[in-house]
């Protein structure tokens, strides 16, 4: 019996292309590049949340599940799973869809992001009091 396919987690909040320049000697894309659109993407859905500025303070349960290659459009889903009192958890997946055959979308990673809100003295500060 043929698997189902997944969909995505959570909201759409980043797209873009794999370039070249962001491979490794092997062709791939680097890791530190797809780790870094995704804290592009966690953020996004953390700023509005903590009302200003945060920091992104620990990346846990990171997979790598498949490759990412150049002329793939890498897609970042973010779901905020967790808001304490200065902090919040951001699920992020990233998906790749084939840069010829975009109905071919793949999971590529997923990690778990913890973001802290900072004031204006860069310390942290409560979630619910906006800068």
């Amino acid at each position: 019996m043929a698997e189902e396919p997944q969909a995505p987690r959570g909201e759409l909040m980043l797209r873009t292309l794999a370039m070249p320049a962001d491979t490794n000697p092997a062709g791939d894309i680097f890791g530190g590049w797809l780790m870094s659109q995704m804290d592009i993407a966690g953020s996004m859905m953390a700023v509005p949340r903590a009302g200003g500025r945060v920091a992104t303070v620990a990346v846990d349960a990171m997979v790598f599940h498949k490759p990412v290659k150049v002329g793939n459009i890498l897609c970042c889903y973010a779901d905020l799973t967790r808001v304490g009192r200065t902090s919040m958890r951001v699920h992020v997946q990233a998906w790749a869809l084939d840069g010829e055959a975009r109905d071919r979308r793949v999971k590529v990673t997923e990690g778990d992001f913890t973001y802290v809100a900072i004031g204006p003295d860069r310390k942290p500060r409560p979630v619910d009091q906006p800068q």
